[in-house]
């Protein structure tokens, strides 16, 4: 398939999240209005993201052992790794929770669910911003050769065409051609 464990790290973790934070606005929806459909579409949107939060993480940690990094990266990798952990708790226990109690749940104990749900998305915005931080700040996953190579292309100047000197084009096409001089 040509993926491997970073690149599939990277195409499964955006779902589970963006799936748990739809859950928790369904929740502050039904405890809003008190309609049952919202509390309804959050309580399938939370297992299915704490379920794919699962597969998040196990790609997370077999991904771990096969990148190419740095100090800097291992001590963001290693942060990135406990607050998803601690992350995938939280809305794994609510999850089961929510499944062995939703029928039952007075509105108070909603309550108390939904304070949990609350912090899981704190952790949960954590954890990708140390991901973030990991990939855009120090290039975690690509290999080095390939670092390396960009690096030099970049020293030599952006060229879209023959005969077009680097940066002696229109812009219009909306991205930076040297990070130094972005002043044009």
């Amino acid at each position: 398939m040509g993926y491997d464990w970073p690149r599939l790290h990277a195409m499964l973790n955006d779902l589970p999240a963006a799936l748990l934070v739809t859950a928790v606005v369904f929740e502050a929806l039904a405890l809003a209005t008190r309609r049952s459909g919202f509390r309804i579409a959050g309580f399938w949107t939370l297992i299915a993201g704490a379920l794919g939060a699962g597969v998040a993480v196990i790609s997370g940690l077999q991904a771990e052992g096969r990148i190419q990094h740095s100090e800097a990266v291992h001590e963001l990798m290693q942060t990135h790794e406990k607050l998803a952990l601690v992350t995938l708790s939280i809305f794994g226990v609510l999850a089961i929770w929510r499944a062995v109690r939703e029928a039952k749940m007075a509105h108070g104990e909603r309550l108390v669910a939904f304070s949990l749900a609350l912090c899981g998305t704190a952790t949960l915005v954590a954890t990708g911003m140390y991901g973030g931080r990991m990939v855009f700040e120090h290039g975690a996953g690509v290999p080095t050769a390939v670092m390396e190579t960009e690096i030099h292309e970049r020293a030599e100047g952006h060229h879209h065409g023959a005969g077009e000197a680097a940066d002696d084009h229109d812009h219009a096409d909306g991205h930076d051609h040297d990070a130094a001089d972005s002043t044009h």
